[in-house]
């Protein structure tokens, strides 16, 4: 794979992407796996998946790791990862809601309890892609995509946000910004700014207590607009003192 972005970021990000290749080399779905024909596509369309390191269209990538409904999602996840994964990474993957979609396929495999070769190669891609679009200053998919993603994908918030947190330059600080800005909306009404396959209300506290505590110092140097300062100033107040403030957005939910 050519490429003449040879940052660390994306060299490391390069070798997880190799490292799919080799792990996950001569998958298969399971030769009894079965689909509906009605709804997600043809006998030999599925036939494809049962036959190793085939390259799929990019519709019947998008309809394989979007289904809900395989028998056994693990298997069909491990078929298709190594070219899944590069896609993602070239933002050639697009969930009709958001990213966050991507996270719970992978979830539904239930990548972590795979042997340890296959979710450790799982885990180096998160964390290299993680790490690579935080260093990118225009990335294929918005960080904050990325990091609902692989919160969905991992069931945690932290290591991703103490990524973020340790990464102290200018391109994570716009990325931080951008994200602020989409988040504020749904923080201030208490809601996570993805749908969570579960534990929404812990995984919101979490985001909004680490933006409250970590975001305005990095953000004021990014001159950002003052009201999204004020905004999440507003995130870590609660009840009258939140929407009595003069700078409430007068967000209608």
């Amino acid at each position: 794979m050519t490429n003449f972005d040879d940052t660390p970021a994306r060299l490391r990000l390069d070798r997880a992407l190799d490292r799919l290749d080799v792990s996950f080399r001569g998958m298969t779905a399971r030769s009894d796996e079965t689909q509906c024909d009605c709804h997600w596509g043809s006998e030999e369309e599925l036939a494809r998946l049962k036959v190793p390191d085939v390259v799929l269209a990019p519709d019947l990538l998008r309809r394989t790791w979007d289904a809900p409904d395989w028998s056994d999602h693990g298997a069909v996840l491990r078929r298709i990862l190594p070219q899944f994964a590069r896609a993602l990474v070239g933002g050639l993957v697009g969930p009709m809601f958001g990213m966050y979609e991507v996270g719970r396929s992978f979830a539904r495999g239930h990548w972590q309890q795979w042997p340890a070769q296959q979710s450790a190669a799982v885990g180096e891609f998160l964390h290299a892609w993680w790490a690579h679009t935080l260093d990118e200053p225009d990335p294929a998919v918005p960080a904050y995509e990325v990091l609902a993603l692989c919160a969905e994908a991992s069931a945690t918030l932290s290591p991703w946000l103490s990524t973020w947190e340790a990464l102290e330059h200018r391109v994570a600080d716009r990325h931080l910004a951008e994200a602020a800005a989409h988040w504020e909306y749904d923080l201030l009404g208490d809601q996570l700014p993805w749908e969570a396959w579960e534990n929404a209300d812990a995984l919101c506290t979490e985001l909004a207590a680490w933006l409250v505590r970590h975001a305005s110092a990095r953000l004021r140097a990014e001159e950002v607009p003052e009201e999204l300062l004020h905004r999440i100033r507003l995130i870590g107040l609660t009840g009258p003192a939140r929407w009595t403030d003069p700078h409430w957005p007068h967000h209608r939910y």
